[in-house]
This record gives structure tokens, C-alpha cells and sequence, in this order.
């Protein structure tokens, strides 16, 4: 049995990428320690409750499976919180991860899939971004995803790492959905704005960009978990450690998000401008040229429509959240 261990496999983008590699014949084994991922998301394979800096909870999980290979995925992911709880981040993604790396070595599992962030590259004028665009992370959050790529390099792992833009949308089939508490992606808090009838918080329309508001590159999470899977087989043919990026080669602003989730689902979304001091890059565009021709990868779902309407039926329909 092809067994592929995936730390935060109860996440959002960790149950789409069991489901992904379910469908591919492979049995994912989910590690996660519930704090933001959930119950009813994991249904592809069985689910190991455990933390990536407890050694017993990890040897536990390795020698039990005997994976083939890990898809690195646990991690906080809250940029905001990252600025007020940076020790709680670096401890987290840093010192988690490394714990991880230690144990796979020990068990002689060298493949690794990582889930990096567009958040490692510094500025940029609003081109799309290839992978050797500087690196120069702007906020905690992002320096804990560039320490974590260096570190997969000094372990002398085989590993594809994935710098993902923004994530977005829901499973096609209406299986499984985004669900965090508290949210902080923009379509499902424009949705729940459009739902409520509560006024959505912009936190800047201050950015040399379009119309002020931040411009970002946004991929389908099915788009995304199909990558994974492509990825092990291309680590099967090669040796890593390779970075890439995953997005839509496309940038959607603030406004113009809200626009289209106002279009989709027929109800206004009033909002508010913060305009909070934070340090966010003004816009992020992918080159995912790279990941395309190593990996064959087409992303499918990753147009703004396609993105917001599998959102909206899945907070529209879902009794889970």
C-alpha cells in the first residue's frame, strides 16, 4: 500500500489533498492535532491525533504506517496573529517541522512535499513572481516559511516544495469545504459578509495598486491538491530539492472580489476601510510556469468564478460549520 503521511490532513487544503490522492490510488494517513482542522473533514483514510513536536505522538505514527512518503501541511497560517504571537509561529512552524525532518530521517523516509507560502518573497511591482524572486519576508509568518525551506535543504531531504499563493474555493463535489475559526481568507469572510449582513473589514486601500486594495493571486484548492499528487511522482523520477509556485498566473484585488462574491450570490457586501499599518506585500502574482512544465499541471477550477460559486455552494449548503 502506497501510505503517504499528511501532517494537517483535518485542515482545508489537507483534506482536499487526501481526497486527491485517494482518488489516485494512494491511502493518505492523516497526522493532526485538531486545533484548527477538524473531524468530519478526514474520510479518505485513517487519522492519527498527534503533535509534530511530541516525539512519541511522531515515532508513534512512523512506526505504525511506515509511510512512503510525507506532505508537509500543519502549520499556523495567520499572518496577523503572526505579528502578535511571533514566538508562537516560529515554535510552531519552525521547531514543528523540525522535529518532523528528524523523525523521517530516523524511519529512512527522505520524500517530502512542504507547503511553503508566497509569503518568502519580498516586494514586487505587480509582475507575476518566479521562484527566484528575491526573499525577503515581510512578517513573521513568512520568515518561518523561508527558515522551513532552508532547513529541508540542510536535512538533505528529497522534497518539492510548493510556494502557494492564496488558496480558494471548495471541493466540486460539495464534499468538503473551507471552515476556520476564526477566518481570515477574504471569499469565505465576503461570503459570510453577504450571509450576515455584517460589513466586511478591508485593512487597506492605501496600496499602490489598482483601486488601493491588496492584489492577489488566487488558486483552487482542488488545483492545488491535484499538485501534490503530481509532485509524487516527480519525486519518484528526481531529486530535490526543487521549489515551486502554485497560483493562476492571475491578480484579483480586494474590490474586485468582493464584486464578483456580490455577483455570485445576488446579495450586496457591505464593507468597511481599516486601513490598519501592517507589513503585506501590495500584490502578489504567481509565475507558475515552473510548476506546470516539471509537474504537467493545468489548473482546472482556478478562474475568480469558479472559485467563488464552489465557495458560496459550499457555505451555503454545509451543516458542519
Amino acid at each position: 500500500m502506497n501510505r503517504i503521511l499528511v501532517t494537517g490532513g483535518a485542515g482545508y487544503i489537507g483534506s482536499h489533498v487526501c481526497k486527491a490522492l485517494k482518488s489516485a490510488g494512494f491511502e493518505p494517513i492523516t497526522f493532526d492535532n485538531l486545533s484548527s482542522g477538524h473531524l468530519w473533514a478526514v474520510r479518505w483514510g485513517p487519522l492519527v491525533q498527534g503533535d509534530l513536536q511530541n516525539g512519541d505522538d511522531l515515532e508513534y505514527v512512523f512506526s505504525v504506517y511506515k509511510p512512503k512518503a510525507v506532505i508537509h501541511l500543519a502549520g499556523l497560517v495567520d499572518l496577523r496573529e503572526s505579528i502578535l504571537n511571533p514566538d508562537k509561529h516560529y515554535e510552531n512552524n519552525v521547531l514543528g517541522s523540525l522535529s518532523l525532518f528528524r523523525t523521517m530521517a530516523k524511519h529512512g523516509v527522505s520524500q517530502l512535499i512542504y507547503s511553503s507560502s508566497a509569503a518568502v518573497y519580498g516586494p514586487s511591482i505587480g509582475a507575476p513572481i518566479c521562484e527566484d524572486h528575491p526573499k525577503n519576508p515581510l512578517n513573521p509568518y513568512g520568515r518561518t516559511k523561508w527558515i522551513t525551506e532552508q532547513l529541508i535543504g540542510e536535512c538533505d531531504l528529497n522534497a518539492v516544495i510548493f510556494r502557494y499563493f492564496n488558496a480558494a474555493g471548495s471541493d466540486p463535489d460539495g464534499q468538503i469545504g473551507e471552515a476556520h475559526t476564526p477566518e481570515t481568507h477574504l471569499i469565505p469572510r465576503a461570503i459570510s459578509a453577504a450571509q450576515e449582513g455584517l460589513p466586511l473589514v478591508v485593512y487597506n486601500n492605501q496600496h499602490p495598486t489598482r483601486d488601493g486594495t491588496a492584489v492577489r493571486d488566487y488558486v483552487h484548492v482542488s488545483d492545488l491538491a491535484e499538485a501534490h499528487v503530481e509532485a509524487l511522482d516527480w519525486l519518484n523520477r528526481n531529486q530535490g530539492p526543487i521549489a515551486m509556485n502554485l497560483g493562476s498566473n492571475i491578480g484579483y484585488s480586494v474590490l474586485e472580489v468582493i464584486a464578483e462574491v456580490e455577483k455570485i450570490s445576488g446579495l450586496p457586501v457591505d464593507y468597511i476601510i481599516a486601513n490598519q499599518k501592517i507589513d503585506e506585500v501590495p500584490s502578489l502574482i504567481a509565475d507558475a510556469r515552473k510548476a506546470q512544465r516539471e509537474l504537467n499541471w493545468t489548473p482546472k477550477y482556478s478562474d475568480l468564478t469558479t472559485m467563488v460559486k464552489t465557495a458560496w455552494k459550499w457555505h451555503e449548503n454545509s451543516v458542519t460549520v
